[in-house]
């Protein structure tokens, strides 16, 4: 934020974030693409889930270089600069001939100019908006969601009628406006991060590693089964029976429901206490992937995957959320972005390993069973986090937003006990 009279436009900075992430959200559709380009270019499922890892692999690189950013360049140029890698990348996997330009497109270029926008339009958002931060946070992390459940269907009509490059090659130019169009909100929405970028390092007080490897390991748990959901939910109802038409549009039910859950789970921190919210998340989860392990068939896969979904969503609007409570505004986006390292070994490991699965059953029996064990240990991690409620949050935080002292200090971040 500036030092004028200027007050940054919270509407502009968050219409710039749905802009931009909404269509980036299409990252979540990719098991759409699936059976397409295993036929297309030949590869296994466990080849198309190293690429999916290798995009979540470059959003995390994306979101943790972002920080260092921010004094750069204007914020417009840099939100351009990511939009025009994720177009760029997607190009390239429309025109792929095998793995390794999908995995440079799709992966690579796609993954990380996805994450390093994400990051910056949340922390744009973050210090245009005062109140409300879990709801607000909530909506921003469905964007992604959202935008695959927009996606998927579009996707699944474009590939029957065009194919697969010709949708990939209309992802890209729908990329390339939104991302000129997110760029034109955030200059006239009056955000600078790179007035905040002094103030955007923690200090040895402020890091609060036990609530931060908490929540990482929360989210992490969480993540690891609602990305194997998103990655492959077309494969994984096909696998219990679904006919096409079920696996796409389950798909989209599924996405929606993530979207709906993590704006849901970002407005409840605002009125209950983070560990029990994020403990329920992971027993809806858990509920999800026990069912469909003991009633194995096609309808109940999606409403199973629907259930993870809904608890890896809410996890999600949780850890968003919970960084504005947890952490003093400034150090939104550094502190998030390393948080969500989480998402992206999670998206590495469990991803591969239920497409591996697949490959070597033709079913994902097992996988689900990890995720099960997963979303349990998720629930006794959950339990642990600090109980402080959200009016007390509030209250340190305008405490923390003080003017700076004459010699050029602010007041201390967060004095929260970890208990």
């Amino acid at each position: 934020m500036t030092d004028t009279d200027v007050r940054p436009s919270a509407w502009r900075a968050v219409a710039a974030a749905t802009a931009l992430n909404a269509p980036l959200g299409s990252l979540y559709a990719f098991s759409v693409f699936l059976k397409p380009l295993e036929t297309l270019l030949g590869l296994s499922r466990a080849d198309l889930a190293l690429v999916f890892a290798m995009a979540s692999a470059g959003f995390g690189a994306g979101m943790n270089v972002a920080p260092y950013l921010y004094g750069v360049a204007p914020t417009p140029i840099l939100v351009l600069a990511c939009a025009a890698a994720s177009a760029v990348g997607i190009a390239l996997a429309a025109t792929a001939g095998g793995l390794a330009q999908l995995a440079i497109g799709y992966g690579l270029l796609f993954g990380a100019g996805g994450g390093a926008g994400y990051i910056l339009v949340q922390q744009a958002v973050n210090l245009a908006v005062t109140s409300r931060h879990g709801l607000v946070n909530g909506y921003l992390v469905s964007l992604y969601p959202a935008g695959a459940m927009i996606a998927a269907p579009l996707f699944g009509w474009s590939i029957g009628e065009f194919g697969a490059r010709a949708t990939l090659g209309g992802l890209a130019t729908v990329l390339a406006v939104t991302g000129f169009i997110s760029a034109w909100l955030i200059a006239s929405s009056g955000v600078a991060l790179g007035a905040s970028a002094a103030s955007a390092a923690p200090g040895e007080g402020e890091r609060r590693r036990p609530v931060f490897w908490g929540l990482w390991l929360v989210f992490f748990l969480a993540a690891s089964a609602g990305l194997m959901v998103l990655s492959q939910a077309a494969g994984i109802i096909a696998a219990y029976g679904g006919a096409n038409a079920l696996a796409v549009y389950g798909t989209t039910f599924v996405a929606g429901t993530i979207a709906a859950a993590r704006l849901g789970g970002g407005w409840l921190v605002d009125w209950m206490t983070i560990p029990a919210v994020a403990a329920g998340a992971h027993a809806v989860a858990l509920a999800g992937n026990v069912a469909l392990t003991l009633w194995p068939g096609p309808r109940v896969s999606v409403l199973a995957l629907a259930l993870v979904g809904l608890g890896y969503g809410v996890i999600s609007g949780v850890t968003a959320a919970a960084v504005a409570v947890y952490w003093r505004r400034a150090l939104y986006g550094r502190i998030a972005s390393r948080l969500y390292m989480a998402w992206c070994a999670a998206a590495v490991i469990l991803p591969i390993v239920a497409g591996r699965l697949f490959d070597l059953t033709q079913g994902y029996g097992t996988a689900i069973v990890i995720a099960a064990g997963g979303n349990a240990l998720g629930v006794l991690v959950a339990l642990g986090l600090p109980r402080q409620r959200p009016a007390r949050a509030e209250a340190r935080r305008r405490s923390d937003e003080a003017p700076v002292t004459a010699a050029g200090s602010a007041r201390p971040a967060n004095g929260i006990a970890d208990g």
